[in-house]
Parts: structure tokens; C-alpha cells; sequence
């Protein structure tokens, strides 16, 4: 660039200064996309993550309520092998 007049000095720098402003365009748009996208986003899985929590709750009462169970039945159980030594064996206790 020693070489150059002022002029193509001027207009060198004007280039630059005009790519640099459509490179800024240019971010500014996919900000703007990326923006809009994750609004987008937002408003499709918002729903979807408390449906999420709503059946996370809905599974931990059931493992409850199947433990619960599972608990009865094996008292039940136990109170047949105590009763009748052929349920004892039936069951492998």
C-alpha cells in the first residue's frame, strides 16, 4: 500500500468500510433468525417439558403404588407359608 495515491487509499478504506457493513447485515440477520428459532423453540417444548414433570409425578406415584403392593402381596404371602406348608413350597419360601 506504499505505492497507492490518497485516492485509492480513500477507496481502499471505503471498500473495507462498505464489506464491513454487510458483513454486520449479515450477523444481524442470523441473530435475528437464530432469535425467532429459539422463540419457536420455546413455544413448541414449553408445553411438552410440564407435560414432562406431569408424568414424572404420574410415574413416582405408581413405582409407589406398585411398592405398596408388591409389600401387601409378599405379607400375604408369608401369612399363606405360615398357614399351609404346601404354599410354602409352592412359593419356594
Amino acid at each position: 500500500m506504499n505505492g497507492l495515491s490518497g485516492m485509492e487509499k480513500f477507496s481502499h478504506l471505503e471498500d473495507k468500510i462498505y464489506l464491513t457493513v454487510e458483513f454486520v447485515k449479515k450477523l444481524r440477520e442470523e441473530r435475528d433468525n437464530s432469535t425467532a428459532e429459539a422463540e419457536r423453540l420455546r413455544k413448541e417444548f414449553g408445553p411438552l417439558a410440564e407435560q414432562n414433570k406431569e408424568l414424572e409425578a404420574k410415574l413416582n406415584e405408581l413405582l409407589t403404588e406398585r411398592d405398596a403392593i408388591q409389600l401387601k402381596v409378599e405379607a400375604m404371602l408369608e401369612a399363606m407359608t405360615i398357614i399351609d406348608p404346601e404354599v410354602a413350597e409352592a412359593v419356594g419360601r
